[in-house]
């Protein structure tokens, strides 16, 4: 045997960091049956529903959903999916927001949170660009002199249908699934944030 036994050391790594009886709790605490912390798991089943519609429009094409009812539909599902998991995003950041999520060493958690936020608004651009109508005409006109005027518009041409599909499609949806899986093992790993103690004192001790 190898002694450079790089899987039986991510093994170790991920089973010290990870317990099993952590990665799938059968018992949580009692304060988490609460509304405020059932924004998160909303946020994943909103992304969850874009994935599968997108799915369906990438492999119908761009046509199908301009020119047939079906198509029409699938493309509003993706559409509202779309509201809803921003709606159920800046819910979850708002309420970890007012809750110190970053407390008793969750600060890399709330920070996998705020990218991948900011990665999502880069997704939903990308997919106004992607709709081929009006809107998305007039969105990358106004946005080309924007990044013209901060110097990346040579590498991102926002007229440039193929490449901007390609960037919704692929590149981005995958980067949010990686942050997505970072923010649940961080989330099991450092446990679920509790809420402020009512008597907490100013200097962050609860009396």
């Amino acid at each position: 045997m190898s002694r450079a036994n790089w899987t039986r050391a991510v093994r170790v790594w991920l089973e010290a960091q990870v317990p099993m009886e952590d990665l799938l709790p059968d018992q949580l605490p009692a304060y988490v049956d609460s509304y405020v912390y059932l924004f998160g798991v909303l946020t994943l089943s909103a992304f969850i529903l874009l994935v599968a519609s997108g799915l369906v429009l990438v492999f119908a094409g761009p046509q199908w959903w301009h020119v047939s009812g079906v198509g029409h539909f699938v493309n509003s599902v993706h559409f509202w999916g779309v509201q809803a998991f921003f709606f159920f995003m800046v819910m979850h950041l708002w309420a970890q927001f007012f809750m110190a999520a970053w407390r008793d060493g969750r600060g890399a958690n709330w920070v996998s949170g705020v990218l991948l936020f900011v990665v999502s608004i880069l997704a939903a651009f990308t997919g106004f660009l992607s709709q081929q109508n009006f809107d998305s005409q007039w969105i990358g006109l106004q946005g080309k002199d924007a990044f013209n005027a901060l110097g990346v518009g040579s590498f991102f041409n926002l007229l440039n249908f193929g490449q901007m599909y390609g960037i919704h499609v692929v590149l981005l949806p995958a980067i949010i699934a990686v942050l997505i899986a970072v923010h649940l093992l961080l989330v099991r790993a450092k446990g679920v944030v509790a809420p402020i103690a009512r008597n907490r004192k100013p200097g962050g001790r609860a009396s």
